[in-house]
């Protein structure tokens, strides 16, 4: 659709986009550059407790941000939890959720699935690492009406939106030289009550972030090859070159 199609159907207000362009050479020592960062981002479950300085986490956060949405409705807040107190209540919670998922929710099919990553109810992570970030997806928004009351504004991919916002904030937080983990207590209620968040928000996934500590491993395990994952369909005229 062109500019003045858009602009005959919706209120659209277009301001002038400026591309930063690279030289191949660039665009391919940034590729490369961005591809070795992040083959070396894991799951990491033992945590240092050395501090990390906030702006990290908030330049991580404001990266997320940027994320596309739909009908950039934004559907996502982020709560960053340092409150050892608090990361303590958190854990318990975490784990007593987890505890009964592993001993008797989880299928042994689930279970098998699991066995190879050493994973288990037991979730040191929450208060060992110096940040845990919790994102949650906004179902729906809320504005306050003509009344005085709240409105619920309908959001669109809202999973989309936030899955996301969430793979731009792994993928920072990788780039500045911090460790994470992915984790999603099921269920996740207990989030919301204990960071008092409103009904429009639904827990999405907790984040613990640091650095990782001296004595940490990881499961031994492989990515897919490339073929496995890539599939591409080349014009005739599309040079080897390009097509690599």
């Amino acid at each position: 659709m062109s500019i003045e199609q858009q602009s005959a159907h919706t209120p659209y207000a277009p301001v002038p986009y400026e591309h930063h362009w690279l030289t191949s050479t660039e665009q391919l020592d940034a590729a490369q550059h961005f591809l070795a960062a992040m083959a070396r981002r894991r799951t990491i479950r033992d945590f240092a407790t050395t501090p990390v300085p906030f702006i990290l986490i908030e330049a991580a956060i404001r990266a997320a941000a940027l994320a596309p949405s739909g009908a950039n409705q934004q559907p996502w807040t982020f709560v960053v939890v340092s409150d050892p107190d608090l990361k303590q209540h958190m854990r318990a919670a975490a784990e007593a959720e987890e505890r009964e998922s592993y001993e008797r929710r989880m299928s042994q099919e689930w279970l098998d699935a699991l066995a190879p990553l050493g994973t288990d109810w037991y979730k040191p992570h929450i208060t060992q690492a110096p940040y845990v970030i919790v994102v949650f997806e906004q179902a729906y928004g809320l504005e306050q009406g003509s009344d005085g009351g709240e409105v619920k504004i309908k959001h669109y991919y809202v999973k989309e939106s936030v899955g996301i916002a969430v793979g731009f904030l792994l993928a920072s937080l990788t780039h500045a030289g911090l460790a994470t983990l992915t984790h999603t207590p099921s269920p996740m209620g207990f989030l919301g009550t204990l960071l008092n968040r409103p009904a429009n928000e639904r827990p999405y996934l907790l984040i613990p972030v640091g650095y990782p500590a001296k004595e940490a491993t990881v499961p031994m395990i492989t990515k897919k090859p490339l073929e496995q994952v890539l599939i591409h369909f080349a014009g005739k005229q599309e040079s080897p070159e390009q097509s690599r």
